[in-house]
């Protein structure tokens, strides 16, 4: 079963490179949270200190990808204490007022 298509808010097409950027609608973002705290996830080599921590997505604009990350969390670390959170409206904070 195929997935329903978004509605294309705005369409811009590169006429050199025929890349094609769209906007499109969506319910809202779902992040994953810590004991009821947004979090970072943070990843680097245990043994080198000189190497750059690479940080991963902890919000997503699907469900399914949230609920996925906060499943292996809670594996991973042995608790129940991340969860997925719906946001479908927020303060707006850019640009300034």
């Amino acid at each position: 079963m195929s997935r329903t298509q978004p509605k294309i808010l705005l369409e811009l097409v590169d006429k050199v490179t025929y890349k094609c950027d769209q906007i499109v609608e969506a319910a809202g973002i779902w992040a994953v949270f810590y004991d009821g705290q947004p979090i970072n996830l943070k990843s680097q080599h245990y043994l080198d200190n000189e190497a750059t921590p690479k940080y991963k997505k902890t919000s997503f604009s699907n469900p399914g990808h949230a609920r996925n990350l906060c499943r292996k969390l809670n594996l991973q670390f042995k608790t129940d204490k991340f969860t997925v959170v719906f946001m479908n409206s927020g303060r707006v904070v850019y640009p300034d007022e």
